[in-house]
């Protein structure tokens, strides 16, 4: 009876150990690539978007997750190819744990978004600010294309950085369009007062006067406008210079 007793402890005892020792694991247990599904996936999915390539988080591997692979392994200078091997989600993880977000700076007044998409700009904004505005109020409303804006300024689709670069063109801060590397070195550090740039190896946004330019907030309103934040984790943080 007590040597029956003590087997059943024992086997318990077995049984929790075998259970931590499965949840210290590193998550990633197989290579991720198109098809894929599962809490892994998504785990994969919740990292990318932290480490500032935004990715929705449902579980599927779609061809956005691929995408943010890809640009996350050419920013890593890895091969190329879409499909996350496990030594790429553990640095995936890592790149995520280093970002950090960036506190929103407070201009003195907030711009707003009218009914019709486009941003209206405070009395008291400087005038490089207000031709910014009036910029991106010509594309606002025009489509996503990728590499739209770069080849010339008029064009019938802009790019997440191409929408940028035509903006800041506009108020005669830029001659020549830049992609979203670009503009990780571009201008100065940090966040402006009225005017700042996030961008990474994959995308690139711009607050103005409190209002996000942003080419993913189109898919949504129809607009490039926005007065809803996002997460800055990931992304370097420039402005143009006095502004």
């Amino acid at each position: 009876m007590h040597r029956t007793l003590r087997a059943g402890v024992a086997a318990v005892a077995l049984t929790l150990i075998s259970v931590s020792g499965a949840s210290a694991a590193p998550y990633a247990s197989r290579t991720l690539a198109k098809g894929a599904s599962g809490s892994d996936v998504e785990t994969l999915q919740r990292y990318l978007d932290e480490a500032g390539y935004a990715t929705t988080a449902d579980g599927e591997f779609g061809p956005a997750t691929a995408r943010s692979v890809r640009s996350f392994e050419s920013a890593e200078q890895r091969r190329v190819d879409g499909k996350a091997t496990r030594s790429e989600q553990e640095l995936v993880q890592s790149r995520a744990a280093e970002a950090e977000p960036a506190p929103a700076s407070e201009p003195a007044e907030e711009a707003y978004v009218d009914n019709s998409g486009l941003a209206v700009a405070p009395a008291s904004a400087p005038a490089e600010v207000q031709a910014i505005i009036e910029a991106g109020n010509k594309i606002a409303t025009k489509p996503y294309r990728y590499g739209g804006g770069h080849g010339r300024w008029r064009d019938s689709g802009y790019d997440c950085s191409g929408s940028i670069s035509y903006a800041l063109h506009g108020a005669g801060l830029l001659d020549t369009a830049l992609d979203s590397t670009g503009f990780m070195r571009w201008g100065d550090r940090g966040e402006g007062e009225w005017v700042t740039i996030y961008a990474n190896a994959g995308h690139a946004y711009m607050t103005v006067a409190g209002l996000r330019f942003d080419t993913s907030s189109s898919k949504r309103s129809g607009s490039r406008w926005s007065e809803t934040t996002r997460s800055a984790r990931g992304y370097r943080v420039r402005h143009p210079e006095g502004l």
